[in-house]
């Protein structure tokens, strides 16, 4: 990526600044008490936060973080931490101006790859310095980071991406077609966007830990909300599940797409078996059926419960695993996780690797910020690359979105396109130090 890729979109060019100061905090909600986010692998979840802040000498400030859910989010507080070697002292300037080239160094460090290579504690804190850059980056423009990648030029979007495992499934050349046939009716898509929002679903009905009245209640405030598809948990129960799905069904009544989560607890033979069991209630997908590494075995249960569609993709590690995934024709439905892969760049590849395939986005939300990050990238895939909301949904859960400078806005189930400038991370000081563990009000109190 050339150093004027992202100049051209409208961030400006001061005098050289480095980045002089990497902070992380270990923020945890205790989410647990009321069973929010509650699911088959996770029955007691304290949603969680490790935060990043970047300062630059200048003063300027970018923000990301990373969701967990508890326990360990100190661990992932210090892989971000032990990427400050790397980070304190380069060139702002550099890192903004080529973000393909300043997530390779972090991501290809020989030592720190080590721990990976590309998946876990330690890819996701490469991501959340990447992310932090582009949050940056956005500030400066005056834009939405959506936007910001929306006005990109194909070639600037394509130069975002390290294809070096990835061409034998997608090239340059390849993603270039695709964005530069999505570019008549940009103007009219960003205008769309603006008018009416970003399609979404709703989580909140369905985490496994309410009991049936709480369950009724919010299925059928969702649909009066606006949402035309709700999710439930499963897996904890076969018996459980069917007499649940019976409650959803009958508060929403027939119109109303009910799609179901497992969130990784079968194998891949329980899969097939449990999901036909659900079957006659007409799941609009199932999501996370097996384990997220299962490539063959997501290909295996897509064969068995057509027409039902396959999910996956918020514990997917990198690229080219959802390569793997489209090429094995495994899933139905990809499901990005603005906090689970490399950052920003390898999220646009995933993108760009969909639309070739033709499988629909329907990026993972819900957890801690997680709806405040992932909007940006579904908006600039409606707006830049698929130019569709068929099928595309992006998830919504109503929990802790007080506590950041720019919640998202729900209107008529629907995601309202952000307007102030930056990536969405920025949490409340004052959150920040009461949930920041053990030390925090809510812990030490509590």
């Amino acid at each position: 990526m050339s150093q004027t890729t992202v100049a051209t979109a409208g961030v400006a060019s001061p005098g050289v600044d480095r980045i002089a100061r990497l902070e992380v905090h270990d923020v945890r909600f205790r989410t647990s008490l009321e069973r929010d986010g509650s699911d088959a692998m996770n029955p007691f979840p304290d949603y969680s936060a490790a935060y990043l802040i970047l300062t630059t000498d200048a003063g300027e400030t970018g923000y990301a973080m990373v969701f967990t859910v508890g326990r360990g989010n100190d661990v992932q507080a210090a892989a971000i931490k032990a990427f400050e070697p790397l980070v304190v002292g380069v060139s702002i300037e550099e890192a903004v101006a080529d973000t393909r080239a300043f997530a390779r160094r972090l991501i290809g460090d020989s030592q720190l790859r080590w721990l990976g290579p590309e998946k876990g504690a330690i890819h996701m804190a490469a991501g959340a310095v990447v992310n932090a850059v582009w949050d940056i980056a956005a500030r400066r423009a005056g834009k939405p980071l959506w936007r910001l990648l929306a006005d990109l030029s194909p070639e600037q979007i394509v130069a975002l991406v390290d294809f070096r495992y990835l061409r034998d499934a997608l090239t340059e050349e390849e993603a270039l077609a695709i964005l530069r046939a999505a570019e008549p009716g940009k103007p009219e898509r960003v205008a769309m966007l603006l008018e009416r929002g970003q399609p979404a679903y709703t989580t909140t009905p369905g985490w496994l830990g309410y009991d049936d009245a709480k369950l009724a209640r919010l299925c059928a405030e969702a649909v009066d909300d606006g949402f035309e598809l709700i999710k439930l948990k499963v897996g904890a129960d076969p018996a459980e599940d069917v007499r649940r799905f019976g409650v959803a069904r009958a508060a929403v009544g027939p119109g109303t797409a009910i799609a179901i989560d497992a969130n990784q607890v079968w194998g891949v033979p329980e899969a097939i078996a449990w999901i036909t069991e659900l079957a006659p209630f007409d799941p609009y997908w199932i999501e996370e059926p097996t384990m997220p590494d299962e490539i063959l075995g997501h290909a295996a249960i897509r064969a068995a419960v057509a027409p039902i569609r396959v999910a996956t993709g918020e514990h997917v590690a990198n690229p080219i695993m959802f390569k793997q995934l489209l090429q094995a024709a495994a899933v139905d439905v990809l499901q990005i996780d603005a906090c689970r892969v490399g950052g920003v760049n390898e999220n646009v590849a995933t993108i760009l690797l969909a639309a070739k395939f033709g499988v629909p986005v329907c990026p993972h939300a819900g957890g801690v910020g997680l709806c405040e990050l992932v909007q940006h990238l579904a908006m600039f895939d409606f707006v830049a690359v698929s130019g569709d909301w068929d099928g595309r949904y992006l998830e919504y859960v109503d929990h802790l979105h007080e506590h950041f400078a720019t919640p998202v806005v729900i209107e008529s189930g629907r995601y309202r396109a952000p307007l102030a400038p930056g990536s969405g991370a920025e949490m409340i000081t004052e959150s920040v130090r009461a949930h920041t563990y053990p030390t925090g009000s809510v812990w030490r109190d509590g």
